[in-house]
């Protein structure tokens, strides 16, 4: 996170470094640093040079960046992919990431930010050693489980009106496993229409 500058990320510069979550349009918010950091922690065993992210609801691309970092090496590139609902946000996180220094990234095809329905993943680019889901689903799905790699691990927030992160982890035999750990207030997993009323 020390190699990211959240400060190209988000739409006020001034409250940038705070520990709260900011708005960022189109009903949409960057999570607050600590909130990203226990995502990161959570996932860590899984984000090593090579591994492959699939990032759910990538917004500003903030912590798209912090997971390219944690997958790319010198010796082995890893890959992060990165899926918004919402195209001008997809468009805005690709210039955020060349802001930050990552232009070479986004060129190599190290990062790439799509817009699309985060709620279905992303299997062409799969499968994943680590899925971060940055808004919450009412239940469970399925469909982002089966494209964890095995051992694999996801972070998803989940609920409608109270919700917990929930740690799902896929293990080598295939099975899944899963534990609730602590309550937050996500905004909801969604379509681009739901999102913008």
């Amino acid at each position: 996170m020390r190699q990211v500058d959240r400060g190209n990320y988000v739409l006020s510069k001034s409250e940038a470094y705070l520990d709260s979550p900011q708005s960022i349009e189109y009903g949409a918010t960057i999570s607050a640093p600590h909130m990203h950091a226990h995502a990161a922690e959570i996932l860590l065993p899984f984000l090593r040079p090579g591994a492959r992210v699939l990032d759910i609801g990538s917004g500003s691309g903030y912590l798209s960046a912090v997971f390219h970092h944690l997958v790319s090496s010198e010796q082995q590139k890893g890959k992060v992919v990165g899926i918004e609902h919402i195209p001008q946000l997809v468009e805005w996180s690709i210039k955020n990431l060349g802001k930050d220094g990552l232009q070479h990234a986004l060129d190599d095809n190290e990062i790439v930010m799509l817009a699309g329905d985060g709620r279905l993943g992303y299997p062409d680019g799969g499968p994943y050693d680590a899925i971060h889901v940055g808004a919450a689903a009412p239940v469970l799905p399925q469909l982002l489980v089966d494209q964890l790699t095995r051992p694999g691990r996801m972070f998803i927030p989940v609920g409608e009106y109270m919700q917990d992160v929930v740690q799902v982890d896929k293990h080598e035999d295939g099975r899944i496993t899963s534990k609730r750990l602590f309550g937050v207030m996500y905004v909801p997993l969604t379509d681009r229409e739901k999102q913008t009323m």
